[in-house]
């Protein structure tokens, strides 16, 4: 069964869905919790290489600020169940990398995540974390909508 459950977040109430999701499945069966919420560098450009490095600097520390905060939601929602949690923040451009990155590492057996539901243009333009995992991921993912 599902020992060790990966939550990644982005702080959003869909997010919360997939924590309140993991929280219930790991205190009925014995598991535990690691959140993830992955931080968004600097956007780079042509342009990026003029812009101040203080203000680079103060973006990507905000971004970090945030993407704690967000697994601090994850921490709150196991200790409250009682439940074994432990997280991390992680910085990159490809979100879907680093939570595949994070299971393997952290060796979960199963993946809880939110997916917003994007269909038509914005899904292909945009893009989905959510899809990426579940297409490169070597373990479950269970998605919440």
């Amino acid at each position: 069964m599902f020992k060790k459950i990966l939550v990644p977040t982005d702080g959003s109430p869909l997010s919360d869905k997939a924590i309140n999701a993991a929280v219930e499945f790991a205190k009925a069966y014995g598991g535990s919790l690691v959140g993830i919420c992955v931080s968004e560098p600097y956007p780079l450009s042509p342009l990026s290489e003029m812009n101040f490095s203080d203000e680079r600097d103060a973006y990507e520390e905000r971004s970090r600020q945030v993407a704690g905060k967000n697994v601090e939601k994850i921490v709150a929602a196991a200790s409250a169940a009682g439940v074994k949690c432990e997280t991390l923040v992680a910085e990159s451009f490809a979100p879907h990398e680093e939570i595949i990155k994070a299971a393997n590492r952290l060796n979960c057996d199963v993946i809880f995540m939110a997916s917003h539901g994007r269909k038509g243009l914005s899904k292909l333009f945009l893009g989905s974390e959510t899809q990426k995992v579940l297409v490169n991921s070597a373990i479950p993912v269970l998605v919440f909508r």
